[in-house]
């Protein structure tokens, strides 16, 4: 998806990565240390996805960190983020909430400070108001469906907007993800999101694996190496004014997705149409990211899925080494 000369103009170039260690970091990490950029990597998680990327374990809600982290950088991917599923959002509102404040604040506040080249901010479809379809030039004046992680992205959203007002800054662009899957997603059982929910429970010999719902449940659910390439496209050309979408693009069903799943896996499997499906449909349009940037996902979900099961399948117990803000401190 990315043309050569946009590639080769990371070359030698210092590039930090937040969050390298996740599912969309790890990917832009591989990508920048392919053209030889000089990466750095800081994360919570202790384990390394690349060994041409100089490693940091470091905390960003340390505002003196973050400072430290950004001289001399000429690009900063600010990837770092909490993910988990809908229900632990609602029962642990505050470990989204507050750490996503203050490394968001911390980040962009340290890149303005230092005069970074060119920041791309990750923001998340949880911003957004409640919708169907989600367009990039939807009214934001609503409150954001998601409450707690929503409004924490939104307020960094704000952040940049407020850097445009005063001070004339257009060197930060911002992307809005959806329902991202990949290698290094988390597993995590008692807080992972649909796919690798369904993965660490057909790999643990569920019989049948019950799914919530009816099935009929539609979301949009894009590949990470996609997405990754959308977020180098985004900071080398900027999103201004306001964001991009990085998604598929496309509605999937729930039952779409265990049947794929079910096309190369083999798992018995139950739909509880008792149990609640959320929201009928969640589709992210990419019009604006295609125009502006040039985004255009290509993996399938079929094939996403078996690259995602095939890692998954190797590396079991990775999410054992994630950070996790979930754990009652």
């Amino acid at each position: 998806m990315i043309k050569t000369d946009i590639l080769k103009s990371f070359s030698r170039k210092n590039a930090l990565v937040t969050g390298g260690t996740g599912l969309i970091g790890r990917q832009v990490v591989k990508i920048l240390c392919d053209v030889g950029a000089n990466v750095k990597i800081v994360s919570l998680d202790n384990f390394k996805v690349d060994n041409r990327a100089e490693y940091v374990l470091g905390d960003l809600t340390d505002f003196t960190l973050c400072k430290e982290l950004t001289k001399d950088m000429d690009f900063v991917f600010h990837i770092a983020g909490i993910k988990g599923s809908v229900d632990v959002t609602k029962q642990k509102p505050a470990s989204f909430f507050v750490p996503l404040l203050m490394f968001n604040t911390n980040m962009l506040e340290s890149c303005r400070i230092n005069n970074v080249g060119k920041v791309v901010y990750t923001s998340s479809i949880g911003a957004y108001s409640s919708a169907e379809i989600f367009h990039e030039g939807d009214d934001q004046s609503g409150p954001p469906m998601d409450m707690f992680p929503g409004w924490a992205k939104r307020m960094a959203e704000f952040q940049v907007q407020a850097y445009k007002i005063q001070y004339g800054l257009d060197n930060f662009a911002i992307v809005r993800l959806c329902n991202i899957y990949g290698p290094g997603d988390n597993f995590d059982p008692d807080n992972a999101m649909v796919i690798p929910s369904l993965m660490y429970r057909i790999a643990k010999k569920e019989d049948p694996v019950i799914v919530w719902g009816d099935g009929s449940a539609i979301r949009d659910f894009a590949y990470s190496r996609d997405v990754a390439e959308g977020v180098i496209l985004a900071l080398y050309h900027g999103t201004k004014p306001g964001f991009v979408n990085l998604a598929s693009g496309k509605g999937y069903s729930i039952k779409e997705l265990v049947e794929a799943l079910n096309k190369f896996i083999r798992f018995n499997y139950r739909f509880d149409a008792s149990k609640p499906s959320g929201f009928p449909r969640r589709v992210m349009d990419i019009s604006k990211a295609r125009e502006l940037i040039g985004y255009d996902p290509s993996t399938s979900l079929l094939d996403g899925l078996k690259e995602t099961w095939e890692w998954f399948i190797n590396n079991q117990k990775e999410y054992l080494e994630k950070k996790n803000y979930f754990r009652q401190l």
